[in-house]
């Protein structure tokens, strides 16, 4: 008779065998940490271990001129009481270092001191599998990968005379968590990432032009096929000839288009973060206290969903052990939930939603985000750009910045295009989108029926942590945008 094994305990052994065993942990030594913890009067307590590797290749003036190679490993000690959080680390991992944070986590709480950096029966969490656990990095070779980069570099070139200049870079991660919680719940998770990406420069006539391409997930490098990869060159390539061709862009308020895809990257600073739990708890966000309220025009509906399979963004358990969730943040309009980690949604007398993330061992969790996007409607969105009489149709987004106090956002656009009378006139350059994110959601009008998720290159801060996170949307029509053009 076969038998499957629950992938949470096959997570679990993994974990174990690589931040456990080699230093003579097991459950047992770990609820002692937790104790010794519960010797300051505390109300949660929990351990993160972290193993993880990575490594980075990079190519520029047709040749591979950077390689690295790390390994990271430690563990976070925190302890909660009330709204205060203590918290110790230690990049040493052993039972010594393990009390020796625990301790420091009772000495912060009484000193009222922030993180300090320390020398060196439970149940497990439910099971899922949205990704593969092997190493990718171990999937090829380094003379493959170099030959990888080689690759793009002169499908680029191939593409058209006026590219002159040519950088890709191809990187992976294979990380290991456990989480032993003071609550008896017991989880680790096993991730992988890749990403590869793609920076074209084209000259014509003394003007220079750049556009990226690129994109990754959970994965192996076994993910990155010829036609994939010829798919990234084309989007920067294309990018780059369009801007060559830019005109200054108009100014003034108008109409505006949104392309499908990463232009969600704008849902995700100018609403996102204000949707997450701590913000809100404090009042601070621009969506404090409206629950139940319409925060948007009818049709949208907001989504942040760390369980879709091999995305970047998604997670077995988030990094306080909690099983992620598909959490509909806004639903036709109406504000239904914000993303919460434990603490938060403690305070907050709410369930949690398995948003918990952290940079590595050494920071803290907060709520943040995972998947986020806007759900399709049922434009077609040929149907949307034509119904422009004159405003500007953004396909792609460069940098942006977002007040989630009050939701200001100024969003730049990286390929743009002037629209007048249902038709593109011409590509445009310099435009940036200036709005409120709680307004702007009042101002959609027309939803396409092309959702469509980013290839795969989202990174996220917040309090100085970075985490990898995926972003989508379908095309919009949004009404009475500021655009600052050059124009």
């Amino acid at each position: 008779m076969n038998t499957v094994a629950d992938p949470a305990l096959s997570r679990l052994a993994h974990a174990r065998s690589l931040l456990l065993e080699p230093y003579e942990l097991d459950e047992s030594r770990l609820s002692e940490a937790i104790a010794e913890v519960f010797r300051h009067r505390v109300d949660y307590a929990d351990l993160y271990f972290q193993y993880t590797r990575s490594e980075g290749w990079s190519l520029d003036e047709g040749i591979v001129k950077a390689g690295s190679f790390s390994i990271d490993q430690g563990v976070g000690v925190r302890a909660v009481s009330g709204e205060k959080t203590a918290f110790a680390y230690s990049d040493e991992i052993g039972f010594d270092a393990l009390i020796s944070a625990a301790r420091a986590t009772r000495t912060i709480a009484r000193s009222g001191a922030g993180k300090v950096k320390v020398a060196a029966s439970m149940k497990p969490s439910a099971g899922r599998v949205l990704y593969g656990t092997a190493d990718p990095i171990a999937s090829l070779d380094a003379t493959a990968k170099v030959e990888l980069l080689h690759k793009v570099e002169q499908l680029a070139r191939r593409k058209d005379p006026r590219i002159v200049q040519v950088m890709a870079g191809l990187a992976a991660e294979w990380d290991v968590v456990l989480v032993a919680r003071s609550d008896g719940v017991i989880a680790a998770d096993v991730r992988p990432l890749v990403r590869l990406s793609v920076t074209v420069i084209a000259e014509h006539a003394g003007r220079r032009e750049q556009g990226t391409g690129g994109g990754g997930g959970r994965v192996d490098f076994a993910y990155f096929t010829d036609a994939l990869i010829e798919r990234y060159v084309d989007d920067a390539v294309h990018a780059a000839l369009v801007n060559l061709e830019a005109r200054p862009a108009p100014a003034g308020m108008m109409s505006v288009v949104l392309g499908p895809g990463w232009p969600g990257v704008l849902l995700h600073e100018a609403i996102g973060h204000g949707l997450e739990g701590d913000f809100n708890r404090k009042g601070s966000s621009a969506f404090a206290g409206r629950l139940g309220e319409r925060v948007a025009a009818k049709g949208v509906t907001v989504v942040d969903d760390g369980t879709i399979p091999d995305r970047r963004g998604s997670l077995n358990v988030d990094d306080e052990g909690n099983p992620t969730q598909r959490n509909v943040l806004i639903e036709d309009g109406i504000l239904k939930n914000y993303i919460q980690d434990s603490l938060n949604a403690r305070l907050m007398k709410v369930p949690v939603t398995g948003n918990g993330r952290r940079e590595s061992f050494a920071h803290l969790p907060m709520p943040r985000m995972t998947n986020t996007f806007m759900m399709g409607g049922d434009r077609d969105p040929k149907e949307i750009v034509e119904s422009l009489e004159r405003g500007l149709y953004a396909v792609n987004f460069g940098g942006g910045q977002v007040d989630i106090t009050n939701g200001k956002f100024v969003f730049s656009a990286s390929e743009a295009y002037w629209v007048e009378n249902g038709k593109i006139q011409y590509p445009v350059k310099g435009a940036t989108i200036i709005g409120n994110g709680p307004d702007a959601l009042t101002r959609v009008t027309l939803i396409g029926n092309d959702m469509r998720l980013d290839t795969g290159v989202g990174v996220c801060g917040k309090d100085g942590q970075s985490v990898p996170v995926g972003v989508g949307q379908p095309t919009l029509r949004l009404e009475g945008l500021t655009v600052g053009g050059t124009a």
